[in-house]
């Protein structure tokens, strides 16, 4: 995941891909619900991909975007992602967008 030419760009393996223009990102806060499974996965515009079951950044999406699930696109309303430090992933979408 990086930030780069106001878009956040998210990649999980080839499984999951995403190109998020940083002033879609209307609200970018921790998410502390318990997570029981590590992957890509989600239904009706809500995504979490994570590695991890900590770090989990919630990332609210609008406009909605496309990302691609195994090559298949999908609407991107809200993205929960896990990060090494989440502080630092809020601090830069926040003031990019």
């Amino acid at each position: 995941m990086r930030v780069q030419d106001g878009t956040l760009r998210v990649r999980f393996g080839w499984g999951f891909n995403a190109e998020i223009p940083l002033a879609s990102i209307k609200d970018a806060k921790p998410n502390h619900d318990r997570v029981y499974s590590w992957g890509a996965h989600g239904f009706r515009g809500r995504w979490l991909v994570n590695g991890s079951s900590k770090g989990i950044v919630e990332l609210t999406i609008d406009p909605p975007t496309q990302a691609k699930v195994m090559g298949v696109p999908v609407t991107l309303k809200t993205l929960y992602v896990s990060v090494t430090d989440p502080d630092a992933l809020i601090a830069e979408v926040s003031s990019k967008a």
